[in-house]
């Protein structure tokens, strides 16, 4: 808890958090409710983060100042919320998705501090400060916490992060090995996300390495992609799947909530910045609801069981 007392700053004991993530999910456990909690914070929980309307309400009436969520929830919330309902919030603390910049927007004034973790690292492993935060990274590794990039094919700059320090499990159980802890080689845990670490210690997160496609030999992140749509169609949420192609090995498909995705348009755009055209989509499935998991990231299986159902004969 004194990491993770650094890593949120300027806390007060007259602060009241509003959390409305799961306890079940160590984001919401340690970071929405525990923090609080050991310092002397009033925190009101509330039961699911996907009531949109009601957490607004919830704000208003116990004035919180601090909030937890993620990019998805932040956005349905200052969506649904009166113009009062949130006006109280000084500090929001996101993790889990990268929080956009119609996020930000939408929330006007709010210092929206953005984070980055893991569960296996209690969870935090990164966090920006209202004294020292860079727009677009996840902030600097907290005390104690020691990175290590291992390089990754195709990728120019940065690797996939190692981190090792006093919040990094024991270790393991796997099930084919019951009652022995298996612990992390040298200490060292291996977040399976593609990073790079600036001069100043800022740490951005290109995805994680399992969400790179190989298109024409070159390492292509989706979550770049779902970061290129978004600029284009901040309104609406996005998913980039990598799925086989019988040609090329891979293709990207776009699945969005945009009820009027134009592909000429989303070509159009990529060109004007300068983005090679094969990142972009060729194929798009919109649909009614993107599938989100209680603690606010993408469900990635539903969302491949969506487009398995809405386009059965590309699967």
């Amino acid at each position: 808890m004194q990491i993770w007392a650094h890593a949120a700053g300027e806390l007060k004991p007259s602060d009241v958090v509003v959390n409305p993530l799961p306890l079940f999910h160590s984001y919401g456990l340690t970071a929405g409710t525990l923090l609080g909690l050991f310092h002397g914070m009033k925190v009101v929980l509330y039961p699911s983060p996907l009531h949109y309307r009601q957490v607004p309400k919830l704000i208003a009436k116990v004035k919180a100042t601090l909030l937890f969520a993620t990019d998805t929830f932040l956005r349905g919330y200052a969506r649904a919320a009166d113009k009062e309902d949130i006006k109280s919030v000084r500090l929001v603390i996101a993790g889990a998705e990268r929080v956009k910049e119609d996020t930000r927007a939408l929330w006007g004034d709010t210092t929206i501090l953005e984070g980055y973790g893991a569960t296996e690292c209690s969870p935090v492993i990164a966090v920006n400060l209202p004294w020292a935060s860079k727009d677009g990274t996840v902030g600097t590794l907290l005390p104690g916490i020691e990175a290590a990039l291992e390089p990754v094919d195709g990728i120019p700059v940065g690797g996939k992060l190692k981190v090792k320090g006093p919040n990094v499990m024991n270790g393991y159980i796997f099930a084919d090995r019951p009652g022995e802890l298996v612990a992390p080689v040298g200490g060292w845990h291996d977040t399976g996300d593609i990073v790079a670490i600036d001069a100043d210690g800022f740490v951005t997160i290109k995805g994680r390495a399992k969400r790179f496609a190989k298109l024409g030999g070159e390492m292509v992140s989706l979550a770049a992609v779902e970061s290129l749509v978004s600029q284009l169609w901040p309104d609406s949420n996005h998913v980039v799947l990598s799925l086989p192609d019988p040609r090329k090995g891979e293709q990207l498909v776009l699945v969005t909530d945009r009820r009027d995705p134009d592909k000429a348009a989303l070509l159009k755009h990529a060109q004007a910045e300068g983005i090679p055209e094969l990142w972009v989509p060729r194929i798009v499935v919109p649909v009614e609801v993107l599938p989100v998991l209680g603690s606010g990231k993408i469900d990635y299986p539903a969302t491949l069981d969506l487009v398995r159902q809405l386009r059965p004969m590309m699967i």
